[in-house]
C-alpha cells in the first residue's frame, strides 16, 4: 500500500541542541488544537501508531506526518519563525519539505535497515523476560519476534492487512538511553526483513519521541 508522508526539516542560524521530546513539546504546546500532534484527546492518551513523529537526526530537527498526520503538518509547517527547545530559542531560517507517496508493506525481496535512532523494543515485563533467557541465541530470537510484532501492530494501526508471514533477522547490540529521566535499555544496529518501511518512520515504543527511527541501507 502507499503511505502519504510529509517530512519537515528545520535549520537555524546556529547549531540546534535539543532532543526529540523537546521538539515534540514545542509543537504540542503551539498547536494544541491538533490531537495528532500530541497524541492526546480530551486529556486521554491516544493508543495507536503516531501519525506525527519527532526526530533529531544528526542534530537536525525532523518532523514526519503520515497520512492524516501529513495533512496536519501541511497546515501548520509555516505558522512559526522560531522554535523553543528547553530554554533555548532558535530562529528558523530554512524549512525543508518533502511530500511523497511511499510503498509500505510486505515485499517479495528482503530489505536492510539501520536504526538511525535507538530502538526501544521492550516494556518492563518483556525486559524481565529478555533477561531471564539463558543465552544470546534465545535473546536474539526474542528480539526478532518483538520486531515482527512491532511491524504487525504498526500495520494494523495504518489499516494494512499483512497478507503473508513477515520474516526478519536482527543484528543489534544493547545501548543505554534515558526516557523521562529514567534509564532504559534500547538497541542500536540494524535488521533485514521482507517488508518495506519508508525512511525515518519509527518502530517500537516511544516512536513519537524519536525512538526506533529506521532508514533503508543498500546491500
Amino acid at each position: 500500500m502507499l503511505l502519504k508522508t510529509f517530512t519537515l526539516t528545520l535549520a537555524s542560524t546556529r547549531p540546534i541542541r535539543g532532543s526529540a521530546p523537546e521538539l515534540r513539546g514545542f509543537f504540542a504546546t503551539k498547536f494544541n488544537e491538533y490531537s495528532l500532534i500530541h497524541q492526546h484527546s480530551a486529556d486521554k492518551l491516544i493508543y495507536r501508531y503516531p501519525l506525527v513523529q519527532y526526530k533529531m537526526i544528526d542534530s537536525a530537527p525532523m518532523v514526519i506526518g503520515i497520512n492524516d498526520g501529513a495533512e496536519v503538518l501541511k497546515q501548520i509547517y509555516d505558522k512559526y519563525d522560531e522554535i523553543k527547545l528547553g530554554e533555548e530559542v532558535y530562529e528558523i531560517v530554512e524549512k525543508g519539505i518533502s511530500v511523497k507517496n511511499q510503498e509500505f508493506g510486505l515485499s517479495d525481496k528482503f530489505h536492510s535497515y539501520e536504526f538511525a535512532t535507538p530502538w526501544l523494543a521492550l516494556n518492563q515485563e518483556n525486559y524481565m523476560k529478555y533477561y531471564g533467557l539463558p543465552n544470546m541465541e534465545e535473546r536474539t530470537e526474542f528480539l526478532r519476534k518483538t520486531l515482527i510484532g512491532n511491524l504487525l501492530s504498526m500495520s494494523k494501526s495504518l489499516d494494512y492487512q499483512v497478507p503473508e508471514t513477515i520474516k526478519c533477522d536482527v543484528d543489534i547490540k544493547i545501548h543505554k538511553n534515558r526516557l523521562k529521566d529514567v534509564n532504559v535499555m534500547t538497541f542500536i544496529g540494524g535488521f533485514c526483513t521482507n517488508f518495506l518501511i519508508p525512511d525515518y518512520l519509527g518502530i517500537g515504543k516511544s516512536v513519537s519521541r524519536g525512538f526506533g527511527t529506521v532508514k533503508q541501507c543498500s546491500l
